[in-house]
């Protein structure tokens, strides 16, 4: 390749040099001998810097022209282009190609392809969001320790069952009349935290509590204590026939679940 460009600037060179000396014997022919006819002129240099400039120009041009006409240049076509600068700077763009625009006739199809696909995305996120929701959703056995029936049938008067209800003790106690009779004597105004006996029971033969103590968390002793009710041996809470706290350093009363009656002798807490 170097050898081609090397033959081609030799000719270049060759023909240049020929035409500069058929250009200067016609525009200015030389005296023989002292001929007074021949006028005698002198070669001016700045038209011939000023021709060999021109040349030169010819000569050089970007990559695309310079294989049309079959020279190679003596500085790279963007050097030459930044130095002299001018409006006929045509971009080379025969290694690029332009898409033609899309067809009109293929536009239904393609509006029908990206909705498909956006109706797709909106499925996906759709059941992704619905996952994620029900994982936060309670679980069956969770949902089934929420509640907790009770069959009533086998307690005898008088006596407390505790049963288990969300990771805590519940107190059901079957009360007799003395004990009803024994609740509702108290005097509100003695109690710390004051409550009726009928508030905190829906049938007064039956007495739902938690069995939390509510000094500590601990659990108090069923018919035990100074009243007839609960005792919490950890710190001295007694508490009477209604699960109201009567003495120790307890400040509530035992709390009373959600229950409900479904049927004479079956019982639903929660």
């Amino acid at each position: 390749m170097l050898r081609v460009v090397g033959r081609r600037l030799l000719s270049v060179q060759q023909r240049s040099s020929t035409a500069t000396s058929v250009v200067l014997a016609r525009d200015y022919p030389i005296s023989n001998g002292g001929d007074s006819s021949s006028t005698h002129r002198s070669v001016p240099s700045a038209d011939l810097s000023s021709f060999n400039s021109y040349h030169r120009s010819l000569i050089r041009g970007f990559s695309s022209q310079g294989n049309e006409i079959g020279f190679a240049s003596e500085v790279p076509a963007t050097v030459d282009a930044i130095k002299t600068p001018n409006s006929k700077i045509v971009y080379d763009d025969h290694n690029h190609e332009r898409y033609p625009p899309g067809d009109p006739s293929k536009r239904a199809f393609a509006y029908f392809v990206l909705s498909g696909g956006r109706f797709v995305y909106a499925s996906v996120l759709r059941l992704l969001v619905l996952k994620l929701i029900v994982s936060m959703s309670a679980s069956k056995d969770v949902l089934a320790l929420a509640s907790l029936e009770v069959d009533l049938g086998s307690i005898e008067p008088g006596t407390t069952v505790t049963v288990k209800w969300r990771g805590k003790p519940v107190f059901i106690r079957r009360r007799t009349e003395d004990d009803i009779k024994l609740a509702n004597s108290v005097d509100l105004g003695s109690l710390r935290d004051p409550q009726e006996d009928a508030v905190r029971v829906k049938n007064p033969e039956w007495l739902v509590v938690v069995g939390v103590c509510t000094h500590l968390g601990c659990i108090p002793l069923p018919n035990a204590g100074d009243y007839g009710g609960w005792f919490c041996p950890c710190h001295g809470s007694h508490y009477d026939i209604s699960g109201r706290i009567r003495k120790g350093p307890a400040p509530y009363n035992l709390e009373v679940p959600t229950y409900s009656f479904l049927e004479e002798n079956k019982l639903l807490i929660g």
